[in-house]
């Protein structure tokens, strides 16, 4: 209409706005329902163990050396508990015990939208979640916690970073899985995976004491290790099954922020287990579902789980001290090199169980050559968190992964192994970028490589 002639445009009604005006104030108005949003989603988590953690940072800069993040940037806005700066405003401004002081004389400003926008690397793709910062406060503050509960706000302000990991969540809870493979496609693709790998398949089996989940992730690019999670169940002699209607191990709705998927992803596996009768659930080689499952789940479904969460290394374990699981020796490496091994962060620091893959390698004979940091003390593989499934975030993960790349140098060992599908996949990238030549295997792969059956290896 710019082009027409004022004697031929409609007048204007009287009162009216001009366009951009109206189209202004609409942003406005979604903007402030945003934030609102997001105010709502962090004083939902403000409970008496967030305030303790709140009042008690003496801001001694430790944690900022246990972060990889800054140790390879240098730069000071990766500091840990910098990352929580909008929460910690909003905590001190809103629930504080000075809430009302700071409010009343304007020393605490309201949280903006435009920080949060600026927040979001900060929280989403600097922050594997991995626990190392929490490790080392003196105070005792669980910053990686805090972490997890500022990203509930972010997403209920829609600032999820929106590529593979705000898309995968949205799926997930839509679906059930981050991919939205359907009941019927799973029980296909795990019994075609019994078939080409030759090996006995339980599903959806009315009663089994064992019941391992699976990893989207492994469906789609690892299945030989389902295969193998199938291989080491009948070599113990498991009653066991996959389930098809509570299946999926990934939750990236966690990692995401999004409580509404976290919580339908668990309920889906609770239930399911529960239904059959199992006394063991088995995590696979995946990170957070296992601290979600192990710590939190009886939490989010509001009860006690009438079975037992353990990560496959831990069962592994479990087994070899039972002597139900048998093994032969690994052949030595012709070249002498030996492996080496990358504690996963949920299950080495976050959960204390750094033993059960060891006690596992011991029993293969395998010739291990640690890491400079192993064990409580590991550096995150840099994809944890959801990190890998950012884009925008690649050129920042490769600088967290060199602290990885070097100290596994360093060893000399020809292999890495790993013990899960989010380090496997970080590891296998991070090397193929960096032209470098040393494998990466899985240790569940090579236990079922290793079963002793009739005095062969199958």
């Amino acid at each position: 209409m710019s082009g027409m002639p004022p004697s031929l445009a409609p007048a204007a009604k009287p009162g009216a706005k001009p366009a951009t005006r109206r189209v202004a104030e609409s942003r406005d108005q979604a903007d402030r329902a945003r934030l609102d949003a997001a105010m709502r989603g962090f004083i939902s988590d403000f409970g008496p163990e967030a305030a303790v953690y709140m009042e008690a940072c003496l801001h001694c800069g430790q944690c900022a050396e246990a972060c990889q993040f800054y140790v390879e940037t240098g730069d000071p806005k990766y500091t840990p508990i910098w990352k929580i700066e909008p929460f910690k405003q909003a905590y001190s401004r809103e629930m504080g015990p000075f809430a009302p002081f700071f409010r009343a004389f304007g020393l605490t400003p309201k949280v903006t939208l435009g920080e949060l926008e600026g927040w979001q690397e900060l929280l989403y793709d600097s922050c594997n979640m991995c626990g190392r910062c929490s490790l080392v406060c003196p105070a005792g503050i669980d910053i990686a916690d805090l972490v997890e509960k500022a990203r509930h706000g972010m997403f209920e302000a829609g600032l999820v970073p929106g590529d593979y990991l705000g898309a995968l969540a949205g799926k997930e809870q839509e679906t059930g899985n981050p991919f939205g493979i359907s009941r019927e496609d799973v029980r296909r693709a795990l019994l075609e995976i019994g078939r080409s790998h030759g090996v006995e398949m339980h599903v959806d089996e009315p009663r089994a004491a064992v019941v391992p989940t699976v990893s989207s992730i492994d469906l789609k690019m690892y299945p030989a290790s389902i295969a193998a999670t199938a291989r080491v169940l009948n070599h113990v002699g498991a009653s066991w099954s996959f389930r098809t209607d509570g299946f999926d191990a990934d939750n990236v709705s966690l990692t995401a922020g999004d409580r509404t998927g976290q919580r339908l992803v668990t309920e889906a596996i609770v239930d399911a287990a529960t239904r059959c009768g199992a006394e063991v659930l088995i995590m696979p080689e995946c990170g957070h579902s296992y601290t979600e499952m192990r710590w939190e789940a009886a939490n989010t479904v509001g009860h006690a789980l009438p079975f037992r969460v353990l990560h496959m290394s831990e069962y592994l374990a479990e087994c070899l001290d039972a002597g139900r699981l048998k093994l032969r020796p690994v052949t030595p490496d012709p070249e002498g090199r030996g492996v080496t091994f990358h504690d996963p962060c949920q299950l080495s620091r976050r959960s204390g169980r750094s033993d059960a893959p060891r006690k596992v390698m011991a029993a293969l004979g395998l010739d291990l050559h640690e890491l400079a940091d192993h064990g409580a003390d590991s550096w995150c593989c840099g994809g944890g968190g959801g990190v890998a499934l950012i884009n925008r975030a690649r050129p920042l993960r490769d600088k967290a992964f060199a602290i990885k790349r070097r100290q596994v140098a360093d060893t000399g060992a020809g292999t890495v192994i790993v013990s899960c599908t989010g380090c496997r996949q970080t590891f296998e990238h991070g090397f193929k970028d960096a032209g470098g030549e040393t494998g990466v295997g899985s240790l569940l792969d090579l236990v079922a490589g290793q079963l002793e059956e009739d005095g062969k290896t199958p």
